[in-house]
């Protein structure tokens, strides 16, 4: 009796990590056509059996469909459900293997994709966390679709192999036809500058108090918000923000690009830049926060590494605002469903623009026509708690309309960006991290204050009954201040220009 029965492998990608799955076919001949698909599958997954028939035939093989045979094909392990059209490739494989149409080993090598009814591969989403989990798992080679292979090749280390036909993967896994590998990403390929931003900090005229938060904040990693009247540039300032972010790391790049591949939100084969993510005010709690059934990330762990810009602020659902604090305070988003509970990352620099009142008029000359009731609702959005998380806080005011029509040389983003860029070694080189990222315990094991500002701390504590946080963020941003000097001590010129950017709005 002929035993027609086969194993390979794919991997699914659930939150950000990926799950080796085993797809095995069994065949029974001689009997009543049948072919099912077991091991929790959902839709997507089911009708694999129509997408693979197909793709089978036109890849020059019999249909499974044209046979009077039962074809069971179980995905393991069972206990996991499987979502999405990323098995079809390995499915196909597992049943051309074990009705001995071709001869391959599959021991060591993981497949991706989806299929096309004509057989072509289509693009998957996740496909470098799964390139990196196979890695770790000790597989050595992965087959990945075409367009997904560059994305893949950042993870060093396994084999990657571009597939554009089911035709044309059999034909290199039997020998007949090799396909070429994909050729691993160099890292110094991300080492230079990325291309400009549209907006550069020489393009916004005036607003250098602004720009000097906005600098300090880069530089640190600071929250910062920008609240005053429309039209005062505050959008315009935000977008400005990305180009004064040194690139990122290579090691940042495959963890950034990986979240936005699981997301399926990848543009390009690499996210080199710091991510620019700005969700409208009507945006949803869970596509900010992110969740769903099987938990996806949301825009504050798109934002991981990068800004997230929040206009219009405390026009966002109040539940989306208070979702704020644990990013943060921890730089993690944590969701929890009944199937388990997801962690993803969100090293994030929040910029919030804000106006005065919702009309918008309440700091400016024009006529504000808010009424009492509206200016408390406005305010309650904004909890405490949620603002005391925010570093660094600044004005935005009009700037004269003669001094907008004059040709004025400001600062352009490459300079500023050389200073932020210097103030990140330094404090890489001394904590790992940037200093907003600093703990209470090792603010306070560190000697950086001198006398005087030491002093000034103090008294400003004393005066205005400042909070422990409060405290700890007025001396991270002193510490970010000297750092963009390249001074070891913080003076008390640091310090008062820290108080500066305290919280002055008041609703």
């Amino acid at each position: 009796m002929k035993i027609h029965f086969a194993k390979v492998h794919s991997a699914q990608t659930t939150g950000l990590s990926a799950r080796i799955v085993d797809v095995e076919t069994d065949i029974t001949k001689k009997t009543l056509h049948a072919f099912s698909i077991v091991g929790l599958p959902d839709k997507a997954v089911e009708e694999a059996r129509d997408r693979v028939s197909s793709a089978i035939k036109h890849a020059g093989f019999k249909s499974p469909k044209s046979k009077n045979q039962k074809v069971v094909v179980s995905l393991a392990p069972a206990s996991i459900k499987k979502e999405g059209p990323t098995f079809d490739v390995a499915i196909a494989l597992s049943y051309l293997l074990a009705n001995k149409d071709i001869s391959f080993d599959p021991r060591g090598k993981i497949f991706v994709g989806e299929l096309s009814l004509d057989g072509a591969v289509r693009s998957s989403r996740g496909v470098l966390i799964a390139a990196r989990d196979a890695k770790r798992a000790g597989y050595t080679e992965l087959f990945v679709p075409r367009e997904n292979a560059e994305e893949a090749a950042l993870i060093r280390g396994i084999a990657v192999f571009p597939v554009s036909t089911l035709r044309e993967l059999i034909l290199h896994i039997t020998g007949v036809s090799p396909i070429a590998r994909q050729k691993e990403t160099d890292p110094r390929v991300f080492s230079s500058d990325a291309k400009e931003t549209l907006i550069d900090f020489a393009d916004v005229r005036g607003q250098e108090s602004a720009k000097r938060a906005l600098e300090i904040a880069a530089a640190g990693g600071h929250n910062i918000a920008m609240w005053g009247p429309p039209g005062t540039g505050k959008t315009m300032l935000a977008r400005a923000f990305s180009g004064i972010l040194p690139p990122l790391s290579f090691e940042d790049i495959v963890e950034v690009t990986g979240i936005h591949s699981a997301a399926g939100v990848l543009s390009e084969s690499a996210v080199i830049r710091a991510p620019f993510r700005s969700p409208h005010h009507t945006s949803s709690y869970v596509a900010i926060v992110g969740g769903g059934a099987t938990p996806r990330p949301g825009e504050i762990t798109l934002a991981h590494r990068g800004v997230l810009f929040m206009d219009e602020f405390p026009e966002f659902d109040a539940r989306v605002i208070e979702s704020l604090r644990q990013p943060l305070e921890d730089r993690i988003v944590t969701i929890s469903r009944a199937k388990g509970t997801e962690v993803f990352p969100a090293n994030i620099i929040l910029i919030a623009a804000l106006n005065p009142c919702p009309c918008g008029n309440r700091a400016s000359e024009k006529t504000c026509n808010c009424s009492q009731a509206s200016l408390q609702k406005y305010a309650r959005k904004l909890s405490g708690p949620v603002m005391d998380r925010v570093d660094i806080w600044v004005s935005v005011g009009r700037v004269d309309t003669k001094r907008l029509s004059r040709d004025e040389k400001a600062e352009k983003s490459e300079t500023v960006r050389a200073r932020v860029k210097y103030a990140h070694d330094i404090q890489k080189h001394r904590h790992k991290k940037l200093n907003a990222a600093l703990s209470a315990r090792e603010i306070s094991a560190a000697k950086w204050l001198a006398p005087e500002a030491r002093a000034t701390l103090e008294q400003a504590g004393e005066q205005d009954q400042i909070s422990a946080r409060a405290f700890h963020k007025l001396v991270k941003i002193a510490r970010t201040i000297a750092d963009l000097d390249g001074r070891d001590a913080v003076s008390k010129n640091d310090v008062m220009e820290a108080l500066q950017f305290r919280q002055k709005i008041v609703f």
